[in-house]
C-alpha cells in the first residue's frame, strides 16, 4: 500500500498528559493536526483525552486552564503524550515517575514533547532508546541521563518512544504520523489548511534543495489550480527538471506530480461542494476541468462519492 493513500483502520486513541505549566503552544500543534484529519478524511482517525497525574484540572503556562476527562492511572489507548513544558524538574515526584512507569504497560508507545523526554528519562523509560528534547535542555539532558542516546534532531521516533523537541517539532511530529499511518494525501491537505507548504519534514526538519523544490512546485501547483500548466512548466518554475521533481515528489509523498497536482484541485472541488452553493459545472472550471462530467469520474475516483452526492450528506 503506498503512502500517497492509505486505508485506515480503528482510531488511534492518544492520552495527552499535562501538568501545571504546560504549553498552549504544544497542545494546540499536537491536537489540531489530528482534529484537521478527522475533519478532512470524515472519519473518526484520532481520538484523545486530556489528563492529568491525579485527575485535577491543570493551568497552562498563559492561564488557560484544562479539566481532564481522566487521570493518567485510568487511561488506556496507543500513545501516551507527556507534555510537562515549563517547570519540568520539579515534576520528578515518586508519584509521577510511578504513574509514568505504570502507564507503560497501559500504551503502545509513549511520547515525550518538548521537556517531556525529561520525565521518561527520568524514569527510566528512555534507557536505551534514541531521544530528543527542547534544544536548550539537550547537553544537560545527554549528561544526566547516559543511558539515553541524546540526539540533535527535530523529533525521533524510535520503535516504541517517540520524543521532540518543541512546539513546533511537535506540528511537524503529528503531521508526520498522519502521513506515515494514513497517507500523505491526507496529510498534504492538513498542512495547506495550517498555511504550510512543508508536509514532507524529514526527522531532523531539514532543509535539502530537493525538499524546497518539492515545496516550490506545490506552491506553483495551488497557484494554477483554475488554469493547470504542465508539469514540465511546473518543474521548471521550481528549478528542478522535470524527471528531477518527479524522483523527488514520489520518494517525499509517494506519488508523481501530475497525481499531486489532481489531487490539489480536487480537494479544492470538494471544499467549495461542501461551503459554496456553487454549480457542480462552475466548481469544475474553478477546478481546472472543462466539464462537470470529467470532474464527477475523478471527484468519484478519488473520494469514493460524487460531488452531488457529497453536497447533499454534507
Amino acid at each position: 500500500m503506498q503512502k500517497w493513500e492509505k486505508i485506515s483502520a480503528a482510531p488511534q486513541r492518544f492520552g495527552i498528559l499535562l501538568f501545571n505549566g504546560f504549553s498552549n503552544h504544544c497542545l494546540a500543534n499536537w491536537v489540531e493536526p489530528m482534529r484537521a484529519a478527522n475533519t478532512l478524511s470524515g472519519r473518526k482517525l484520532y481520538e484523545w483525552q486530556y489528563l492529568t497525574p491525579d485527575g485535577t484540572p491543570v493551568t497552562s503556562s498563559s492561564g488557560l486552564q484544562v479539566a481532564p476527562h481522566d487521570r493518567l492511572s485510568g487511561a488506556r489507548g496507543n500513545l501516551l503524550a507527556v507534555m510537562p513544558s515549563y517547570g519540568f524538574r520539579g515534576l520528578g515526584r515518586w508519584d509521577v515517575l510511578a504513574g509514568l512507569r505504570e502507564a507503560e504497560k497501559n500504551y503502545d508507545s509513549l511520547a515525550g514533547l518538548d521537556t517531556g523526554s525529561w520525565l521518561l528519562a527520568e524514569a527510566g523509560l528512555l534507557d536505551g532508546y534514541r531521544a530528543t528534547i527542547h534544544w536548550e535542555e539537550l547537553t544537560v539532558f545527554a549528561e544526566r541521563f547516559d543511558e539515553v542516546d541524546a540526539q540533535r534532531e527535530r523529533f525521533i521516533i524510535d520503535n516504541d518512544r517517540v520524543t521532540c523537541s518543541g512546539a513546533m517539532a511537535a506540528f511537524d511530529l503529528i503531521m508526520h504520523m498522519i502521513g506515515r499511518d494514513h497517507g500523505q494525501a491526507l496529510a498534504m491537505e492538513a498542512a495547506q489548511l495550517f498555511m504550510t507548504r512543508d508536509s514532507a519534514r524529514s526527522h531532523s526538519g531539514g532543509s535539502r534543495p530537493e525538499r524546497l523544490a518539492v515545496n516550490r512546485a506545490l506552491a506553483i501547483m495551488q497557484e494554477h489550480l483554475e488554469h493547470p500548466i504542465p508539469i514540465a512548466e511546473v518543474a521548471r518554475r521550481s528549478g528542478r527538471t522535470q524527471k528531477d521533481l518527479s524522483r523527488q515528489m514520489q520518494q517525499d509523498l509517494g506519488a508523481p506530480p501530475h497525481v499531486v497536482y489532481r489531487r490539489l484541485r480536487l480537494t479544492l472541488a470538494r471544499k467549495l461542494i461542501r461551503e459554496s452553493d456553487l454549480a457542480v459545472s462552475e466548481i469544475a472550471l474553478r477546478c481546472g476541468y472543462q466539464n462537470a462530467a470529467a470532474m464527477t469520474r475523478a471527484f468519484r475516483a478519488t473520494f469514493g462519492v460524487t460531488p452531488r452526492d457529497l453536497r447533499r450528506g454534507s
